[in-house]
């Protein structure tokens, strides 16, 4: 996972994250929000990290990780909305559309294989002719005849991990409702898995201000954006990066 939980509120200090490490170039990663906004108030989806894992235990975290380098090749049910992509090719260096695919293929994947969610849909005598491609993490989607489908996706904000660290990554972060989940795999999340629970949890409730602040920026960015009304992909889209030691929001162009 990419974006997760700092170290929840206590007695103990907070420890400041290393970032003295040699420049690295950062990864494509992608996370994905899902959202319930059947209540008064809208719900997201978050899991809780098991107690032993090495990064951020016992957090709360959306699912995301990085791309693989064949996101791009998998099949979908539907292609991705033509603003959708036209928001992932905002920015700079200049994103190919085979990256803009890769990086929304892969926020389904990962929350798929961390939650057991899965959003897809059915395409009658496609899913059997592909199945070469659709294993390993692909393998639920298979099983059920469904391929990905990315057209119900929002591009909600881009953020890039600060220079120094040791592990660096270029997110995207997608939102989708939760009526887009078409697929559910039993046993992903169990007392001995990376995610031990899954918990949907009203914005601004207690367990959302544990998150790690730069996916807080992102939560009061979709926040603004669902009081606004339904999600629309002509939204501004902001851009957390750092330079001059600071942090700073612009706004893709």
């Amino acid at each position: 996972m990419t974006e997760g939980a700092e170290a929840a509120a206590s007695a103990k200090p907070e420890q400041k994250e290393a970032d003295h490490h040699p420049y690295t170039k950062p990864r494509d990663a992608a996370t994905l929000i899902l959202i319930d906004r059947g209540g008064t108030v809208p719900k997201v989806l978050v899991g809780k990290r098991h107690d032993k894992v090495v990064f951020m235990p016992g957090k709360f975290v959306f699912p995301g990780g990085r791309v693989e380098k064949t996101d791009h090749r998998i099949p979908v049910a539907a292609p991705m909305p033509e603003a959708l992509e036209a928001n992932l090719f905002k920015g700079r260096p200049q994103t190919s559309a085979s990256r803009a695919k890769s990086l929304a293929i892969a926020a389904i994947r990962e929350a798929c294989e961390e939650t057991g969610l899965c959003l897809g849909r059915k395409v009658e005598g496609q899913v059997s002719e592909l199945d070469g491609r659709l294993q390993g993490p692909w393998s639920p989607f298979s099983a059920a005849g469904l391929l990905p489908d990315p057209s119900s996706l929002f591009l909600i904000a881009r953020a890039i991990t600060p220079p120094g660290r040791i592990k660096r990554f270029d997110t995207r972060f997608f939102t989708a409702d939760a009526s887009a989940i078409t697929h559910r795999v039993d046993g992903v999340v169990h007392p001995d898995a990376e995610l031990v629970e899954l918990v949907w949890v009203e914005l601004g409730s207690k367990p959302l201000a544990d998150l790690h602040p730069m996916t807080k920026n992102v939560l009061n960015e979709l926040e603004k954006r669902l009081a606004t009304g339904p999600l629309q992909h002509d939204a501004p889209v902001p851009f957390f990066h750092f330079y001059g030691g600071r942090m700073h929001r612009d706004v893709l162009a």
